[in-house]
């Protein structure tokens, strides 16, 4: 059994509404969703309450949600690569008893989840963008890498969009892409994310169509679902035209 550090912080608390990790002193409400702190479980009680489960989604890539599903928790991915084992995201639960990674990189600054447990556990670097590490709500959580622009690393490749949020990153691993929650849901009734700068989140959003009309991914890894890519490459077009 992994152990954590002595001086591991005890006070976290995990919203069971939307999977958002506090640290500290519990709030009276969610800082992410507004839910009530009657809807907050210690992580220990998480812990005990929640398994992160490992759905493989493509070849080298793993989806890890919750059984059962912790509220409206995002999905995070497991990449296997030949420079080692990563991820992009982070669940929402800590469970000591998952695989280790080296590193978790991060889309942007609202699923942050678990990472600073795992970040201690394991002696794994956390890398966000400098523009959402400064945000309110990644201010309690350690950065490693506060990285800015595009960069290739660990057998992934990333690329600053900015828009839903002004760190947005997508990554790519081979044919895949991870692209979060930057349109849902997949599909004819797919929109851009509302919760942010609409004309910011549009106009941004025709790099990443460039980006996917010229590398063609076969699969789309989202904050929820995983779609075939020329059927979301079709849907995201869509999208920014509405």
């Amino acid at each position: 059994m992994n152990t954590l550090p002595e001086d591991f912080p005890g006070k976290q608390w995990v919203c069971t509404a939307c999977g958002y990790n506090m640290i500290g002193e519990m709030p009276d409400v969610c800082p992410f969703c507004g839910a009530y702190h009657d809807k907050f479980v210690t992580w220990e009680e998480g812990e005990t309450a929640y398994r992160v489960t490992p759905k493989t989604v493509a070849d080298q890539v793993t989806q890890l949600l919750s059984v059962p599903r912790l509220g409206l928790e995002h999905a995070a991915y497991r990449v296997d690569t030949t420079a080692g084992a990563v991820w992009i995201d982070s669940p929402s639960a800590f469970n000591r008893d998952l695989e280790s990674v080296t590193d978790i990189y991060f889309t942007h600054k609202d699923f942050l989840g678990a990472s600073n447990q795992y970040r201690a556990l394991w002696n794994a670097r956390v890398h966000l963008h400098q523009a959402d590490a400064i945000h309110p709500l990644a201010a309690a959580f350690p950065v490693d890498d506060r990285f800015s622009g595009d960069f290739q690393e660990n057998g992934i490749e990333a690329f600053h969009i900015g828009g839903h949020s002004p760190g947005w990153t997508a990554y790519f691993f081979g044919n895949v892409l991870f692209a979060c929650d930057y349109a849902f849901p997949p599909g004819p009734r797919m929109r851009l994310n509302p919760f942010g700068p609409r004309n910011a989140t549009r106009k941004c959003g025709a790099r990443l169509l460039e980006l996917v009309a010229n590398r063609k991914p076969s699969v789309v890894c989202g904050y929820n679902y995983v779609a075939d890519g020329a059927e979301w490459h079709r849907d995201f077009e869509n999208a920014l035209k509405r």
